[in-house]
């Protein structure tokens, strides 16, 4: 099978590289050229758009940012969906509302493009060793045939449903808690701090006690160093809370807790750590003022 990505930031060169290593025929495409430099030292062909992607492809993996972004690259001009033929698949892996997930599933099903939904999450390091999440709805038959494809991706499949969309509510909930965990662990962290608490020696004795969750841990050890280099960018995370608040009020459930979180994400973003990493929050909750 022959496999294209849209979309080659931190989790699709991830992708590339582990599809690569395993020996997949691999098209991409991106918008800087910097990554598709980089995505030529490991063997991958680099199309001029997402159209030379889709003539190349029997599925087109998507890992753009947003929904704008996945419209542009499937149906805008020389988008993907244009270009493959009847019976190939697009795999959707951004964290994007169910309703859009629903609109693209349905546009390409018109076009006799099969879709499956498939949110990832555990980061870049993960997606390339093959052990990151991904929350997929699909059909059975959709699923059947790309089984392989899915299978060298990660180890960690969840089917989640046979609905498009399903995998985008499920990523949804996830990254709510997610937020809700990593503002609880910069927001304690913090005032550890002001309690005159060496930050390390206390996130290690969280680590082992009930306090401890994934995301602090991975996020914390480095921005306890100063570490803001953006793995997971600030506005990512406050996009998904936003995001799952708005499916949350869809359905008419006050979730009280993710939106504080939401807010704290979001007013991060407007004071100037938009392109840190997300664990910058810390920073946030130190200070209240855009580092320099």
């Amino acid at each position: 099978m022959n496999v294209g990505i849209v979309g080659i930031g931190n989790m699709g060169f991830s992708i590339a590289g582990r599809l690569r290593e395993l020996g997949w025929p691999l098209a991409v495409r991106d918008i800087d050229p910097k990554r598709e430099a980089d995505a030529r030292t490991i063997g991958a062909h680099v199309c001029a758009d997402a159209a030379d992607v889709g003539v190349r492809s029997d599925c087109v993996i998507v890992c753009v940012v947003d929904a704008a972004q996945t419209d542009a690259v499937l149906f805008g001009e020389r988008g993907a969906a244009g270009a493959l033929a009847a019976g190939a698949a697009v795999m959707l892996c951004p964290t994007i509302a169910p309703d859009d997930t629903e609109r693209f599933a349905d546009a390409l099903e018109a076009r006799g493009i099969a879709c499956l939904d498939a949110p990832m999450s555990g980061g870049p390091a993960r997606a390339r060793d093959g052990s990151m999440s991904l929350m997929l709805a699909c059909a059975d038959a959709v699923f059947a045939r790309h089984r392989g494809l899915v299978e060298a991706m990660s180890s960690q499949v969840f089917r989640v449903g046979t609905n498009p969309g399903d995998g985008a509510r499920t990523k949804l909930v996830n990254n709510l808690l997610a937020g809700i965990n990593l503002a609880g662990a910069c927001e304690v962290m913090a005032l550890a701090e002001r309690l005159g608490l060496d930050g390390a020696r206390t996130l290690a004795v969280i680590e082992q006690s009930s306090g401890q969750s994934w995301i602090a841990s991975d996020r914390l050890r480095r921005a306890l160093a100063g570490d803001f280099a953006p793995r997971a960018h600030t506005t990512l995370l406050a996009k998904d809370t936003r995001l799952a608040i708005e499916a949350a009020r869809t359905a008419g459930f006050d979730a009280v807790l993710g939106a504080q979180a939401a807010a704290q994400f979001a007013r991060a973003c407007e004071h100037g750590f938009e392109a840190l990493d997300d664990a910058s929050l810390l920073a946030w909750f130190r200070h209240g003022a855009v580092p320099r």
